[in-house]
């Protein structure tokens, strides 16, 4: 047992290597890009580098599910990397920073409409359970490829709206010394690398559910959502550094954007369908809404988080994984199954 915890503590960690490295590439591509197409900040943190360091959490569900046939380990990789990119980046962010400076566009849109890509995904496994139960769960349900296309479709709304800020854009494109072909080649060639990591990163957690004899979700919530999550953590802390608040904080709610509505949905389209345990799902999603409306509500007062909210914020992500820790060892049981 000691020598197989040791090789999935290696493979976690080379994993997570690889995927800040890659990331960080895939980051330097990403900003160049937007820089030589003109595209405004929010524009910028919000789809651009929020897609491109959302990658890991896409490539989390579908090898999770389309490979392992781990469907829940997928979700709650997405559930938990969403809760650490609201609680965790924006809180070192501001420590780091000295506090993030905010503006209406990230609190009044994005922000919101976050708030509603919860919702919809909640919605979309509700009606799993109720249209498509699965006998031997409790509240289990299969989540079919027309179901999955409603997050999708939302997502599609999220896009509307920020081509929408690209027409009321008049910045000029700075195109000094970019070479497209090699950015765009130089982020596909991130993309592969990370894949490849993400892999890695999803056998330790089975390998430690295994070895522990835990449920394969609260490994996802913890070491695939954490290392998945070192893109989005370095994007936005750099962004703070150089005092652009606005694309930090864009590219937390926008990456998590993504993953609720794109990446939970790519598993079920890339297998056909998938089984959700719902009464596993509504704790933990319950958990990222008040989350959410905590974070919301640092950031509307005076449009900013401060350096002692930002400690809040790492104080409170501390909660959510002692709870975890309660859960694994049968000390609470709050999500069934744990």
């Amino acid at each position: 047992m000691v020598s197989g915890f040791g090789w999935f503590v290696l493979l976690a960690l080379v994993g997570a290597a690889v995927v800040w490295k890659a990331s960080d590439m895939l980051e330097r591509a990403s900003k160049r890009l937007s820089a030589y197409y003109g595209l405004p900040p929010v524009v910028q943190g919000a789809i651009v580098v929020a897609v491109g360091s959302s990658f890991p959490e896409l490539s989390s569900t579908v090898v999770s599910t389309y490979v392992h046939g781990a469907f829940d380990l997928g979700v709650s990789a997405i559930v938990g990397s969403a809760i650490f990119n609201l609680l965790v980046i924006p809180a070192l962010a501001g420590i780091f920073a000295d506090g993030v400076e905010a503006d209406r566009s990230v609190v009044y849109k994005e922000a919101q409409f976050y708030m509603i890509a919860v919702s919809v995904v909640m919605i979309t496994f509700s009606l799993a359970v109720i249209y498509h139960p699965v006998a031997d769960m409790r509240l289990g349900g299969t989540v079919t490829r027309p179901l999955a296309l409603l997050p999708v479709g939302l997502y599609a709304v999220y896009i509307f709206t920020q081509w929408q800020d690209t027409q009321d854009y008049d910045a000029e494109a700075s195109t000094d010394g970019i070479s497209p072909l090699r950015e765009w080649m130089a982020l596909l060639a991130s993309l592969v690398l990370i894949a490849v990591a993400v892999e890695w990163l999803v056998q330790a957690a089975l390998g430690f559910g295994g070895l522990f004899d835990t449920p394969d979700f609260i490994w996802g919530l913890t070491v695939v959502a954490a290392g998945t999550s070192l893109p989005d953590t370095l994007v936005s802390v750099r962004a703070a550094k150089e005092n652009d608040g606005v694309t930090s904080l864009a590219n937390v709610l926008g990456s998590n954007v993504f993953d609720l509505l794109i990446a939970v949905p790519a598993g079920v389209l890339v297998a056909g369908s998938a089984d959700i345990d719902f009464s596993v799902a509504v704790p933990l999603m319950g958990f990222l809404t008040f989350a959410t409306v905590v974070v919301f509500g640092f950031l509307r007062t005076e449009l900013t988080l401060s350096k002692t909210e930002s400690w809040g914020l790492l104080a409170f992500y501390c909660l959510f994984l002692v709870w975890m820790v309660l859960e694994t060892v049968g000390v609470t049981h709050v999500v069934p199954g744990a």
